[in-house]
């Protein structure tokens, strides 16, 4: 019965999952690529650039994430990525740019004499990058007009074949010469920025004036000199990209692309060979497509907009960790300080509090997520309203908990707020994540390590609001199974209980773990096994060593289902899983699990604080199994009343850990749910070892499971 109840959930979920087909990618006689390093739309107006104003108008456009190696993107970075496909760096540091690689005019060509180094500097990163790509699969020649172009079109020696020293020298003739022209506008700093802005535009007009009928134009900003960093501006002209907004499988989100989208772009649209244009296997990038879009004003203020939530989420998220994680603690402990004591009616004080603090704390994610329904990024204090509006959900969706579960047992209302989490989550990840985005435990695209499903800050919370949300079903079913056994009504099934654990872990799991939802590998690790766990117990079925070892592995072959299916099935949509299998099935995956092990070693050494997390986790692992040791009352107490939440609790530990070790942010994944976790954990304990009102509930006879010896 399980099995078929998780079939016709995969049947349903598969149904759902196929995405429509993507556009075939518009062929074009001429390329031209031009480059105008640290350009946003925020620069872009009516009146001060008036090409770029017109070429807008009747183009694609779109925001443009050039994350390359480091949060610091340098424009020779931001080039080079260009040149291989994949994400490249010069030799320079988070904190500032290192000298542009020279170029040095030979002939009718140029030279890069130092992209050999560059390529063995390149392999400490472990991205693969497949040097010359750009200028080795564009079909006949290509120009560089500029040091940046020579750096996209050199060949993996750092030869050149047709330079040309700036855009000044670009002419008709030069642009109907070959295929593919790549041109570099220079830079925009800081200081003069009005007057580099103006003559680049000029620069542009000239250009565009001079293009030969049936070429494709792309306007785009390969890194920038200095930080912070911010959303660049991309804009495609040409046919099939008639007034619309950029899209990309690549970030799933409309008017949002990223660097290594660019290369498979151009090369589809000279035409190349399908395995040359979506790059080598290692890279990551797709094709650039057309999405509709409303007026040109709306659509430019909304790319600025995101740019603006981006610098939100970057100046406020660690402050915004912090202020949760202390509030928690000054809340809790001013609630332990009021109602000290020893005496029944004291503890039974302190409970009722940190219940009622467990549900305030446990409500604030959603809150910050629903945010997302206001616009805020786009008002006048978009920081004001992004946590204004965050903090009065909570309070809303706390107290709406609090009231309407008041006649439902003790755990109702966390129990229905981390159901209500995880449903808005969940539905949110197979509708496009749009709630995800530069919310506080959502996602960056700055951070370019996810643009769509769970992200690694919010795995913990999703994960521990599914277990805890189906093991308060499972309470309840159990409860009222004891209630029909105590009446004289025989030895009703654990089978309603089971399935109700079963139902909560498939939407949980494959919302976020199917390739065409969320495609997150760690979380479909890490929660599976902890799902399992859950129901074993539910079902009152003794462990074994053969079921530990099937609970052990369930995860990974989960994860490796919907790898296989991502790169064999093509209708379930691109993800990264899908690379990933097809890589390990050729033997290349080797770079990409030395680049995550490598990150998620190097998050322990984030900042002061991340050597504490295994720490915590220790100490809360060690409470759980031996709470004598700590002398502790209310955790006996609880497991006493309810000894179900011995491995609830267990689970609920269990899930950021096996987190922590399954994605490459490693310990940050632990350290964001600690603010949701623990005072969760503290409001299940205080509610079920103390009850608000006993007798409102019914029978509190503990709910012992007959254990089968199976």
């Amino acid at each position: 019965m399980i099995w078929s109840a998780l079939l016709a959930c995969l049947l349903a979920v598969l149904a759902l999952a196929a995405p429509a087909r993507a556009a075939e990618t518009p062929k074009a006689q001429h390329v031209v690529v031009v480059g105008l390093s640290g350009l946003r739309w925020s620069d872009v107006s009516v009146t001060k650039t008036p090409e770029l104003w017109r070429l807008a108008g009747q183009g694609s456009v779109g925001n443009l994430v050039d994350y390359a190696v480091l949060p610091l993107t340098c424009p020779a970075d931001g080039w080079l990525t260009l040149n291989a496909g994949a994400r490249a760096q010069s030799d320079h540091t988070n904190a500032a740019c290192g000298a542009f690689p020279a170029v040095r005019p030979a002939g009718a060509g140029a030279s890069v004499p130092g992209l050999p180094a560059l390529e063995t500097y390149n392999h400490r990163f472990h991205n693969n990058p497949d040097w010359g790509l750009l200028s080795g699969q564009t079909p006949g020649c290509a120009t560089a007009a500029g040091p940046g172009a020579a750096l996209a079109l050199a060949d993996r020696a750092g030869h050149v074949a047709s330079y040309l020293p700036g855009p000044g020298q670009v002419t008709a003739a030069v642009l109907a010469r070959c295929p593919l022209t790549v041109v570099d506008l220079g830079t925009l700093g800081y200081t003069e920025r009005a007057r580099q802005l103006a003559t680049a535009d000029a620069q542009l007009a000239t250009i565009a004036a001079a293009l030969p009928a049936d070429t494709t134009l792309l306007v785009t900003a390969p890194g920038a000199p200095s930080k912070p960093p911010h959303l660049q501006l991309a804009l495609a002209d040409g046919p099939g990209y008639s007034s619309g907004l950029l899209n990309a499988v690549s970030t799933r989100q409309p008017g949002l692309i990223v660097l290594t989208d660019l290369t498979p772009t151009v090369l589809g649209w000279l035409g190349a060979p399908e395995s040359a244009s979506t790059g080598p296997p290692q890279t990551v990038g797709a094709h650039v497509t057309r999405g509709d879009r409303g007026s040109l004003a709306a659509t430019v203020q909304a790319l600025t907009g995101r740019d603006t939530a981006e610098q939100v989420w970057r100046d406020t998220h660690d402050e915004f960790f912090w202020a949760y994680s202390l509030a928690d603690a000054a809340v809790l402990a001013a609630i332990g300080l009021v109602s000290w004591g020893a005496a029944p009616e004291q503890r039974r004080r302190r409970a009722r509090g940190w219940r009622v603090a467990g549900v305030f704390a446990a409500a604030v994610p959603v809150g910050t997520f629903l945010a997302n329904l206001v616009p805020w990024s786009t008002t006048a204090h978009p920081a004001a309203w992004l946590y204004g509006v965050s903090v009065a959900l909570a309070l809303v969706i706390a107290g709406a908990a609090l009231l309407g579960c008041r006649h439902r047992g003790p755990l109702a209302p966390l129990g229905v707020i981390c159901l209500f989490t995880v449903a808005v989550l969940g539905v949110d990840v197979m509708t496009g994540s749009g709630l995800q985005l530069e919310t506080p435990f959502g996602l960056s695209v700055l951070e370019a390590g996810r643009f769509y499903g769970i992200g690694n800050e919010a795995l913990g919370i999703y994960g521990l609001s599914g277990l805890f949300g189906a093991a308060w079903l499972a309470l309840v079913l159990l409860r009222r199974r004891a209630r029909l056994a105590a009446s004289g009504g025989g030895q009703p099934s654990r089978r309603p209980a089971v399935l109700a654990v079963a139902a909560v872990a498939t939407f949980t799991v494959f919302a976020s773990g199917w390739p065409g939802f969320g495609g997150k590998v760690g979380g479909t690790i890490a929660m599976v096994p902890c799902f399992l766990l859950l129901a074993i117990a539910v079902a009152g079925v003794r462990l074994n060593w053969r079921r530990v070892l099937l609970v052990a592995v369930s995860g990974l072959a989960l994860f490796a289902v919907f790898a296989l299916i991502s790169y064999l099935v093509p209708a379930t949509g691109h993800s990264d899983i899908g690379v990933f299998a097809g890589n390990t099935l050729h033997g290349r995956s080797g770079g990409l699990l030395l680049r995550k092990i490598n990150s998620n070693l190097g998050s322990l050494s984030v900042n002061a604080f991340s050597p504490l997390i295994p720490i915590v986790a220790i100490v809360t692992g060690l409470m759980l199994w031996r709470p004598a040791w700590f002398r502790l009352t209310t955790m006996p107490a609880a497991f006493a009343a309810e000894p179900l939440l011995r491995p609830v609790l267990g689970v609920l530990w269990l899930m950021p850990v096996l987190g922590w070790l399954a994605n490459d942010s490693g310990v940050i994944v632990a350290a964001a749910v600690l603010p949701f976790a623990l005072p969760l954990a503290i409001a299940i304990l205080a509610a079920a070892a103390y009850p608000p009102d006993q007798a409102r509930y019914g029978d509190t006879t503990p709910t012992r499971p007959t254990v089968s010896r199976r």
